[in-house]
């Protein structure tokens, strides 16, 4: 239940503090004074998109508070503590910030919020009906959602559309899935012939470059044998002087020396080392000329390989060193298709799955119309006979979908048809309601779906526009009924409204040569008798119209 506005630089109004009462709360004021500015400001406060025109003129911000009773709404305590954000007591503080920029911040028992918590929260602790709902009426969506709503399934009727848009998205899925799969078999062949192909070629780690080294000794096998034997009978077996020969002839002269100069014993010790490492050299050549294979059918093999290898390196324009990598990137690639052929399964098991979950949330949700649809029909065509429409008849009808198999507002749509006389068939109601019986229509709709909310707080907009006399007075008797179950805010300009009113706001318009404000009265009982006579006969009072507004005012129950 709200308990307190406040607003400060809203509009018109450059500061108001209202205490609100359970019952119903009526709000009249003269054209143009600004009924309509206190339920602005709580809608806003509720999470209403703002903008900079919301901020009074020369005020730097609008600054706007709402506090809650929420100890008889558990979904809203449930929400609060869910996000950490519960009070003390069992109260809750809406808060909305909009700067002269139209710069907008939200707050919530103080912390900070994102605008969607404020709307989230707000549904469960106030449900507004305007006087635009008369048109909305004229849209099967609306009836769809006022139905859904008399039946208690919107809950239900949000999983159908969530199971409608997962379906949806699936076969989405699946269908561009197929498309790829088109696409990617050709390339599927491709891969699999390239991998063909290198796994053939089985190129080992190092091989390539130990084929290229073998193949450059035995490509040059008869020139390193002529280098090697020229080396070593250059060292040892030359008969006109090998180096051998020379450094043992050295060593002999410098041992006759080296006696006599101590000082040439390092030029011998180099001597003796060189004689033993030329020796040491010749014995290497010898062991690797005896192990040496100048093998023509081994040098055709190792290049035959090559070839095959550099063949293939040119037909994927690649490094011949590159290949392996290549070979990797290519099974990645074809096991990514594999991976995709599988899910494009795994994608149509999942879309039967969410068929079947679809009808069935689809399913229930058509149980709970029928259930709803000819009580929501019985309930309203009372209302509006009540309200003036004495032959009057409303039909609830579900129209099967032909077309659309997932749609997200389930397997049927809704259309409130209505009779205006009796006798003739009951019509869309925007080829036969006028605008007056619109009115009735919708507000009767609004007084039955009002009494299945479990909202404890109901505004009423002037939705009793295009009504008047007895049925005024019989408006009145309603919402003062639906007041006395929970909290009813209403703005009228009809006194029969007014005049059932457990509080009475007055709201009046004050102006000097620089500013304009909106103020806020609340009435006693002296003040409603003025303000319904007011509204009966005018500005000027006379006797006859406070006499007929005494008649007419409700006694405080």
């Amino acid at each position: 239940m709200l308990v307190h506005l406040a607003v400060n630089n809203y509009a018109i109004v450059d500061h108001l503090e209202l205490e609100l009462a359970n019952g119903m709360t009526v709000i009249t004021g003269e054209t143009g004074a600004g009924k309509s500015i206190m339920l602005d400001a709580l809608a806003l406060t509720l999470g209403d998109r703002a903008d900079s025109g919301a901020v009074r003129p020369g005020a730097s911000k609008a600054d706007l508070l709402a506090t809650f009773d929420i100890s008889d709404i558990p979904e809203a305590v449930a929400w609060l503590e869910e996000r950490d954000l519960a009070g003390e007591d069992q109260h809750v503080i809406l808060r909305r910030v909009v700067t002269a920029e139209g710069r907008s911040r939200g707050y919530i028992n103080g912390s900070p919020c994102p605008q969607q918590h404020l709307k989230a929260l707000g549904e469960m602790l106030i449900d507004i009906h305007s006087q635009h709902e008369h048109q909305s009426l004229l849209k099967t969506d609306t009836h769809r959602r006022l139905l859904d709503n008399y039946a208690g399934a919107s809950e239900l009727a949000r999983q159908v559309q969530l199971a409608a848009q997962r379906c949806r998205q699936t076969e989405l899925a699946l269908v561009k899935a197929s498309q790829r799969g088109d696409e990617q078999s050709s390339r599927l062949q491709l891969l699999t012939y390239q991998l063909e192909e290198l796994d053939n070629l089985s190129l080992q780690d190092g091989e390539l470059d130990q084929l290229e080294n073998d193949q450059r000794q035995l490509a040059n096998a008869e020139q390193i044998l002529h280098s090697c034997q020229q080396v070593i009978n250059l060292c040892s077996e030359n008969d006109s002087g090998s180096v051998l020969q020379s450094l043992t002839a050295s060593l002999q002269r410098m041992g006759s020396l080296q006696a006599n100069h101590r000082s040439l014993e390092e030029v011998n010790t180099l001597l003796a080392s060189a004689q033993i490492q030329v020796e040491e050299a010749v014995g290497e050549l010898t062991r690797y000329l005896d192990h040496f294979e100048a093998d023509p059918v081994r040098q055709q093999q190792i290049e035959e390989r090559l070839g095959t290898i550099y063949e293939l390196a040119r037909k994927h324009k690649v490094n011949p060193d590159e290949l392996p990598a290549l070979q990797q990137t290519l099974i990645d690639e074809l096991e990514s298709i594999q991976q995709s052929h599988a899910d494009s399964g795994q994608l149509a098991e999942e879309l039967d799955a969410f068929r079947v979950h679809y009808r069935e949330l689809a399913g229930k949700l058509t149980k709970a119309r029928k259930k709803a649809a000819d009580k929501l029909a019985q309930a309203v065509t009372r209302e509006i006979q009540q309200l003036g429409m004495p032959g009057g008849q409303v039909v609830v009808q579900l129209i099967a979908n032909k077309a659309d198999e997932y749609s997200p507002h389930g397997l049927e749509g809704v259309e409130f048809l209505v009779s205006a006389n009796p006798g003739q068939p009951p019509k869309p109601l925007a080829k036969v309601a006028s605008g007056g019986e619109l009115s009735r229509i919708s507000l009767g709709i609004q007084v039955i779906t009002a009494q299945t909310s479990r909202v404890p707080t109901l505004v009423f907009d002037e939705v009793d526009v295009g009504i008047g006399g007895p049925t005024a007075e019989i408006v009145g008797q309603l919402l003062r009924q639906l007041g006395a179950r929970g909290q009813v805010l209403t703005v009228t300009h009809l006194p029969q409204v007014a005049a059932q009113g457990h509080q009475h706001l007055f709201v009046r318009k004050e102006q000097s040569r620089k500013s304009t404000r909106t103020c806020i009265d609340n009435l006693n009982r002296d003040g409603r008798i003025h303000e319904v006579a007011r509204m009966l006969g005018g500005i000027d009072m006379t006797e006859e119209s406070l006499a007929h507004a005494r008649k007419l005012l409700v006694s405080p129950d």
